[in-house]
């Protein structure tokens, strides 16, 4: 069914795969991975494979030119335990649970290539993986790629789609590359986010395309639990001519980031018909380990983008979110509960035909956001009546082409910034401690 060839020293060999007919190709496909030696190649050729989850090993490459098609049948999928050798092994959403094993399962692998032009399909649209999302039946529901405690893994050139919740899931991993990736789901799909890192490091995303159900791109790190046991922020975060069609946000940080988000770069990426382009979302009871710093944003272009900017730090998902010690806009004591945002830099950024608001920044009164920065940033209102709210937070009122709003602020530096067609004024400044224009 497949044949072993001896190519270079560099690859000590290599494994060919054919379709065949046959309705599962599980077997063949995880035998190639599991025999082939160090620095070996798997080829899988074109054609549909019909494939349950498959496990990866370490130094090893599969160049895939196929497709593989992921089983519609949960029970298909193996369950994976919430932790292993003390470990995290399951999650959801931030917290340890049991889920089920993702189309792409690599758990403590090192040194992998995933390469295309093929494609992984988690056949999800023809599954039952949508219906009553939230709902564990009887584990969280699968990824289509998850790495877990990995290193030096790139995924290059391939198509991925119709995944059954977040598409790529790198959990606690390390030295990653994300290069060259077209990740399409449909836009109500839910929970269908397109790469979602938790606390990694060094990581890249370049050169990729999204059009997903929920954010595009979704960098995370844990809630306050996870992190009391397991602290790792998500670190050295590079994003890097992408382009993102349709979804919640473009960029997005939290909501579970309770480990802290450090040194992110966002630079010369498309963003096309998203709710948001950059979008923070913390509260209160992230914990003070919630450090969120060194991001920049530069050479980007908007377009119908509804909320360019938003930081929101009475973010109010699930009913933890909605209670009046998260939801309050008086003055609370700053504990071990307490999140930080620093420092945030926008530069040489154009959106155009912006509908809802062309940013806004809401920090705590006890806790204010440390210091934003607009450089060379015009945001041009599209000329609409359409009504929306800028942020998911209670006590606040849907608006339309509003201002750039700054609430709880500690320091904002206005170089250059042009607010075209809003109604009402350029600049709401409420609780800020500095301007410089």
């Amino acid at each position: 069914s497949y044949e072993i060839k001896i190519e270079t020293e560099s690859v000590s060999e290599t494994i060919e795969i054919n379709p065949l007919d046959q309705s599962d190709h599980t077997e063949i496909i995880q035998s190639a991975i599991d025999r082939v030696l160090d620095n070996g190649l798997i080829i899988i050729n074109e054609g549909i494979y019909h494939v349950k989850p498959l496990f990866l090993k370490s130094n090893i490459t599969i160049l895939l030119k196929g497709t593989l098609l992921g089983s519609t049948n949960r029970f298909d999928y193996p369950i994976l335990d919430e932790y292993l050798d003390n470990l995290p092994l399951g999650t959801w959403e931030g917290n340890v649970k049991k889920m089920f094993a993702s189309l792409i399962t690599g758990i403590r692998v090192s040194n992998v290539k995933l390469v295309g032009p093929g494609s992984i399909n988690g056949n999800a649209s023809n599954a039952n993986w949508w219906i009553n999302p939230k709902v564990t039946t009887p584990a969280a529901r699968p990824r289509t790629i998850y790495l877990n405690y990995c290193n030096n893994i790139q995924i290059a050139g391939i198509k991925v789609e119709n995944s059954p919740s977040w598409t790529i899931h790198p959990y606690y991993s390390d030295q990653l590359k994300f290069i060259d990736l077209k990740i399409a789901n449909p836009k109500d799909s839910p929970n269908t986010d397109g790469c979602n890192p938790e606390s990694c490091h060094e990581v890249e995303i370049i050169g990729c395309r999204f059009s997903v159900g929920d954010d595009c791109i979704a960098i995370k790190s844990g809630k306050m639990e996870m992190v009391e046991k397991f602290y790792r922020p998500s670190s050295n975060i590079t994003i890097r001519n992408c382009l993102m069609e349709n979804g919640h946000g473009a960029v997005v940080l939290g909501s579970e980031s309770s480990g802290g988000i450090r040194d992110l770069d966002v630079s010369n990426c498309i963003f096309i018909n998203t709710d948001r382009g950059l979008r923070i979302k913390t509260r209160r009871g992230r914990g003070n380990k919630t450090v969120i710093d060194g991001i920049v944003f530069k050479n980007i272009t908007m377009k119908r983008v509804l909320n360019p900017f938003v930081i929101n730090m009475f973010y109010f998902c699930d009913e933890e979110g909605k209670t009046d010690y998260v939801q309050s806009k008086l003055k609370a004591p700053v504990d071990e509960r307490t999140p930080y945002i620093g420092k945030f830099t926008f530069q040489n950024i154009t959106c155009d035909e912006s509908i809802i608001s062309a940013g806004f920044f809401y920090g705590l009164p006890e806790a204010k956001i440390e210091k934003i920065v607009f450089k060379n940033v015009t945001i041009s209102m599209a000329d609409t009546n359409e009504f929306g709210f800028p942020a998911m937070m209670n006590d606040i009122e849907k608006v339309n082409r509003l201002g750039l709003y700054f609430n709880n602020v500690k320091e904002i530096v206005l170089n250059n910034i042009i607010v075209q067609n809003q109604i009402g004024p350029e600049i709401i400044a409420h609780n800020v401690d500095i301007i410089k224009k």
